[in-house]
């Protein structure tokens, strides 16, 4: 059976905590204040300006300055996305693995367009994968079923055909949704009391090199 591998981009198949807490931690200096340890950035790197915001600045979007601040963070974070950031190690070989094996696979990120696709290239991803779906390609981003069901029309495929990988439970949730296996990127940016096993995942992985044993595991066939 030849099936479709949906990835989520940040904290999933891309390490880019450091570019994203880089941002964050330059809304601090310009407001006199040290840069916070990286250690506590991280964990929020999947949340965007949101969760970043909230920790480095204490600043929720009610805040009168919030707008204004999540403006000019995204205008560092695209100005610099790809200092840092790179794939997780034992990524390439699994997407390669993947292609080798006659499968297809594609990124459903909440990340916007403009500032998913510069890191896309950057990392040498455009040319093999088989569908990007952004933050704003459909009218509903995760955890709505939306964007996974578009990467599988897209792409030529069946939900049931499909696996989505994610780190953040909205990801499960937007696979549950769309009527595909999820499985729980366990080394991605979760906080350090998030307890994984009540996502309800359908299969977790501790390591990227674990991610093909649950791909296998939880679409019968793949891997003849």
């Amino acid at each position: 059976m030849k099936a479709l591998i949906l990835f989520d981009f940040d904290g999933t198949l891309a390490d880019t905590a450091p570019d994203l807490a880089a941002a964050a931690n330059l809304q601090r200096t310009r407001r006199g204040l040290e840069p916070m340890p990286f250690e506590i950035l991280r964990p929020v790197a999947s949340q965007g300006a949101r969760g970043l915001l909230r920790v480095a600045l204490g600043m929720l979007p009610d805040h009168p300055e919030f707008e204004a601040t999540r403006t000019q963070f995204l205008a560092d974070y695209a100005a610099s996305s790809t200092v840092h950031s790179q794939l997780f190690p034992g990524i390439a070989e699994l997407l390669r693995d993947i292609e080798a094996r006659g499968h297809a696979w594609g990124i459903v990120t909440n990340k916007v367009t403009y500032l998913a696709e510069p890191v896309v290239v950057h990392l040498g991803l455009a040319q093999s994968m088989a569908v990007l779906v952004c933050g704003d390609t459909v009218g509903r981003a995760k955890p709505y079923p939306d964007p996974l069901l578009h990467a599988a029309k897209t792409a030529g495929y069946t939900p049931d055909r499909c696996v989505y990988v994610g780190d953040d439970l909205r990801d499960v949730q937007a696979a549950h949704a769309a009527g595909m296996p999820a499985i729980a990127a366990a080394y991605g940016y979760l906080g350090g009391d998030e307890d994984v096993t009540l996502w309800e995942a359908d299969a977790m992985a501790d390591h990227p090199r674990e991610l093909w044993a649950a791909i296998a595991g939880v679409l019968p066939g793949v891997a003849n």
